[in-house]
């Protein structure tokens, strides 16, 4: 295998949680993750019934702080934006993009693989 994608980026979102993890591919072990089901993350949100991109940024922010704390905030971290948002469908493409860009203005080591627009998305 190749380990020139070593640490990937997962994202699961459904109606109330979002979740991204930090796969290393090498092992198949999540090396890091972050979720707005965990306790500390959900009391400081307003989430209510449905997870925003408020919401999904906060997860992208924590996410990111453990990867720091881990040593991996260097490390390149592979992420396909096209691929996420087809799997998580239009509707979520706001809350995918402000996951990534979360992970990218803390300074985390990303590497978008996505479909050549290279614009800020927000």
């Amino acid at each position: 295998m190749s380990l020139a994608k070593r640490y990937v980026l997962r994202l699961f979102i459904s109606l109330k949680y979002v979740t991204a993890n930090v796969v290393d591919r090498q092992s198949g072990r999540i090396v890091t993750t972050a979720s707005t089901a965990e306790r500390p993350l959900r009391d400081g949100l307003e989430c209510g019934r449905a997870c925003n991109a408020k919401a999904a940024a906060a997860v992208g922010e924590v996410l990111a702080m453990r990867l720091k704390v881990d040593g991996l905030a260097r490390e390149p971290i592979h992420a396909d934006a096209a691929k996420e948002i087809a799997k998580k469908g239009f509707k979520n493409q706001t809350k995918v993009w402000a996951i990534l860009n979360a992970l990218r203005n803390h300074g985390v080591n990303l590497h978008i693989d996505d479909d050549g627009d290279h614009r800020r998305h927000v």
